[in-house]
């Protein structure tokens, strides 16, 4: 009995980390047969959505001037800009356009969602939907003007595509192969196989009526809202929308300690929420609910390096107990090498992240290193420090 119950733990752990390596090229072959469906518009008005552009910045202002210098350069006129300066020195920002209000909460928040909360209850007017960006983003001119398609389309929550801002190091060219990745499978693929779209932590926006009733009532601390906001979202039976013509720019880690510091809290996370994905497929199961039953196998997804490694150490394992499992677990990786170059070879990918691959034994380490630190990551820090204009660490 006892040898049974081993045996079925040992089958079905193999599974739960294996099925990772080959299910984004599962769902790509599926994707390339299945017709795809065309989202006619299902609005007529022309008149412009008033948004509400949250920017949140914590401790640090100095990223913000050309984050607002591009939000201003936006095609759209129907928008106002909330800085939420959360335990920050806000007496050097000075912006002239009346459209730009900053906010200074009188106590520390460290949260997300407290700051965009803080800065829904001091709105100046009713917005209709609101977009989330970071204090060291910057944006397409056209940015809210692709949102609005699908939100014409009827969707009431969408993620734009998020490209490299900074391409300087071996550090954030992986970085950036990794969201190219994540955007091309958990974005594109996954919308347009008629699930939902993951949630990137920025370059998104929502009816305000729909993040109100989705995080209003929950105090979420630490990293990782967007996975508290995605799981209310497809479990009100809601889909997220693409759209890799939504573009902002994000930097990428360039150093190593800021790589440890983020991975850490990213990992964290994952620990943190990762049950959600045990709740979703079972709604989706109860419902016969395409875009709920694969959502949730994308939210029990370790990060890369988790599984990855998982992987290279169940494959020795069978080496010696059974190779023919350990052929399977070969094939599983050449799939998942498959589906990670046909991601980089079908997205618009820069040929500097192409030359920094060999780098990501290296990167996967310090990955290793935020393991080690997840536990206590949100007590070190709750944003990613930035560099951009300081002295580059490179590999």
């Amino acid at each position: 009995m006892l040898t049974t119950v081993i045996n079925t733990f040992w089958i079905a752990f193999q599974i739960l980390i294996g099925y990772n390596l080959a299910l984004p090229i599962v769902v790509f072959v599926l994707h390339s047969i299945l017709p795809k469906k065309k989202y006619n518009p299902t609005s007529s008005d022309n008149n412009e959505a008033d948004y509400a552009i949250l920017v949140t910045a914590y401790e640090q202002t100095h990223t913000l001037p050309p984050v607002i210098d591009s939000l201003l350069k936006l095609q759209y006129s129907n928008f106002l800009i909330y800085i939420i300066a959360d335990k920050c020195d806000v007496s050097n920002l000075k912006f002239a356009d009346e459209r730009v209000i900053i906010l200074r909460p009188p106590e520390t928040l460290a949260s997300n969602t407290r700051s965009h909360f803080y800065a829904i209850k001091n709105f100046k007017r009713p917005h209709d939907r609101l977009t989330i960006i970071d204090s060291d983003n910057l944006v397409e001119p056209d940015y809210l003007n692709e949102l609005n398609v699908c939100f014409n389309q009827g969707f009431i929550a969408v993620q734009g595509e998020r490209k490299a801002k900074n391409l300087d190091t071996t550090y954030s060219c992986i970085d950036a192969a990794r969201d190219i990745y994540y955007h091309f499978y958990d974005g594109k693929i996954q919308f347009e196989v008629g699930s939902s779209a993951t949630l990137a932590g920025s370059g998104m926006a929502f009816t305000v009526k729909l993040y109100r009733e989705c995080l209003e009532h929950l105090d979420v601390t630490g990293a990782g809202f967007d996975k508290v906001l995605q799981k209310e979202i497809i479990t009100r039976n809601h889909r997220i929308a693409f759209t890799n013509k939504a573009i902002v720019y994000d930097e990428k880690t360039s150093q190593s300690d800021q790589l440890v510091k983020q991975r850490a809290r990213w990992i964290n996370t994952w620990f943190k929420y990762f049950i959600f994905g045990f709740q979703i497929i079972a709604l989706g199961i109860r419902r016969f609910n395409w875009n709920q039953f694969l959502f949730g196998f994308i939210l029990l997804r370790p990060p890369l390096f988790i599984f990855l490694i998982l992987s290279v150490f169940l494959m020795g394992i069978n080496l010696f107990i059974s190779p023919f499992v350990a052929l399977l677990w070969l094939i599983g990786f050449v799939l998942f090498v498959v589906g990670f170059f046909l991601a980089l070879l079908l997205s618009p990918t820069d040929k500097r992240i192409y030359q920094a691959l060999n780098g990501i034994p290296k990167f996967i380490f310090f990955q290793v290193l935020s393991l080690l630190k997840a536990r206590n990551a949100n007590k070190h820090s709750v944003a990613t420090q930035h560099f951009h204009d300081k002295k580059i660490e490179e590999i």
